[in-house]
């Protein structure tokens, strides 16, 4: 009789799930610089307001369009408000806007694919005609249309971007799932008693995880600058409420006459953002890829 002292301990699924994650960032330094950036970020949307030096909407025409210094690291604007607190602060509104409105086009666009992947007819046709009606139209055109007939609040901001990101994620998956649905393990979990709803979430869709995983940190930095973007020409967020595209937009006025400072912050923590987001695309795969656990 073999001694228990002797066993192996069980590895719980949550350890190995973290271990994973920790050899996939340990193996390559930029996911690992990307995650850094992540949670800086992060920091700046839950804490960043608690922590700014000053209110964002406090303004001192007394101190109007001072250069950076020690008492505004990023200068203030033309009504004396700190630059650098306004742009610490939008980044909680700006990262809602690109989650929010991911996460909707990911679910909807998920499901669709899905469904037409694999059961095909009828519904992968009327689906392939609907996307094809949405990529027929400029898309950040297409999202300034929505946001024009429904109004410049964030919710119709989300709402816009999603429609738009939608067939992304709907052609991604029905084409993974279109491929799978055939493969040997999934026949084999058919000839196991799994029903085909069963087989599709459990067996096959997360086979289609991986390149979607890409796909959603590209989306995120682009639901950022076309957020930014709708904002810049005035069909975003509405002033005085700090949000990094209508900042950029502020300060383009200014530049000309010598306070770049006004477009410069803001728009680098943009660029910063987007990158971080298109540095989390590998990373992203390799954690939920089933292939990459050992």
């Amino acid at each position: 009789m073999a001694d228990i002292t002797t066993l192996p301990p069980t590895r719980r699924k949550g350890d190995t799930t973290l271990g994973h994650i920790a050899y996939v960032l340990r193996d390559n330094p930029v996911t690992l610089l990307a995650f850094g950036m992540l949670a800086f970020f992060l920091g700046c949307a839950l804490l960043g307001p608690s922590l700014v030096p000053y209110d964002p909407l406090t303004t001192n025409a007394a101190r109007a369009l001072e250069p950076p210094s020690w008492d505004h690291w990023f200068g203030t604007d033309n009504l004396g408000r700190d630059v650098f607190s306004r742009v610490i602060v939008a980044t909680r509104l700006d990262l809602t806007i690109s989650v929010a409105a991911v996460a909707i086009s990911f679910v909807i666009g998920s499901v669709l694919g899905a469904v037409a992947g694999y059961w095909g007819g009828w519904l992968d046709a009327v689906l392939n005609r609907f996307l094809d009606t949405i990529m027929a139209f400029p898309l950040f055109v297409l999202a300034m249309g929505v946001v024009a007939a429904l109004g410049n609040t964030v919710e119709n901001i989300i709402i816009a971007t999603a429609i738009i990101n939608i067939p992304f994620y709907a052609r991604l998956v029905r084409a993974e799932v279109n491929i799978r649905r055939n493969a040997g393990f999934a026949q084999a979990a058919k000839l196991a008693g799994n029903s085909d709803l069963r087989v599709l979430s459990l067996h096959i869709f997360p086979n289609a995880l991986p390149p979607m995983m890409v796909q959603i940190s590209l989306n995120l930095g682009w639901a950022i600058l076309n957020a930014a973007g709708l904002s810049f020409i005035g069909l975003g967020v509405t002033p005085p409420t700090p949000e990094w595209g209508i900042m950029v937009a502020e300060g383009a006025n200014f530049i000309v006459s010598g306070e770049w400072w006004l477009a410069v912050f803001p728009g680098l923590w943009l660029m910063l953002a987007v990158f971080t987001f298109n540095l989390l695309g590998d990373g992203l795969r390799d954690i939920v890829d089933p292939r990459k656990r050992t």
